[in-house]
């Protein structure tokens, strides 16, 4: 019984992360792919009688993706059973604009973009944000802030190449 245990942990350690991340390819979800990932670890360990010595990594790759394409299909007949008894009862679904993702990721971003303004010398600063978040000509721009239209160009020319020197690219990806 211990042989079974200790063979199954090194089953997990040496293949796991592996399994996860061709489920995860298929699922992309990572609650569901670590999921799907241990219900494919159990059945490769109960299949192993039956498994002919050719290739054990793609057999049991094979086995863990189909076990995600199986988990995906049951997930997407569950939605539509669902959204069929929502319409047969005549009720209109609340569709969201974004998702939750979408919603905390762009949050994330306009804080790290505020924060980069924020760094920004107080020179550019006003220009780009009037120019970028107002969104207003380069003429409103030299009228309100009482400058010439040659200023206005030269200061947002000056700005986008402090931000390309400063804020590496990587940081935006």
């Amino acid at each position: 019984m211990d042989g079974d245990r200790e063979a199954f942990r090194e089953l997990v350690d040496q293949y796991g992360n592996h399994l996860f991340k061709a489920v995860y390819s298929v699922l992309r979800s990572t609650k569901d792919a670590e999921d799907v990932t241990q219900e494919a670890l159990l059945k490769i360990y109960a299949s192993l009688p039956q498994y002919r010595f050719q290739g054990l990594k793609t057999w049991m790759t094979r086995i863990a993706v189909h076990k995600a394409i199986d988990f995906k299909r049951a997930k997407d007949r569950k939605k539509e059973e669902l959204t069929d008894e929502w319409e047969g009862l005549g009720a209109r679904p609340m569709l969201r604009e974004r998702p939750v993702e979408d919603t905390v990721i762009n949050r994330e971003r306009s804080d790290q973009i505020r924060h980069y303004l924020d760094q920004l010398p107080e020179s550019y600063r006003d220009v780009v944000v009037a120019f970028y978040i107002e969104e207003k000509s380069y003429q409103q721009i030299a009228e309100e802030q009482q400058m010439a239209l040659k200023t206005v160009e030269s200061k947002l020319y000056r700005a986008k190449q402090y931000m390309r020197k400063v804020w590496k690219e990587e940081e935006w990806e």
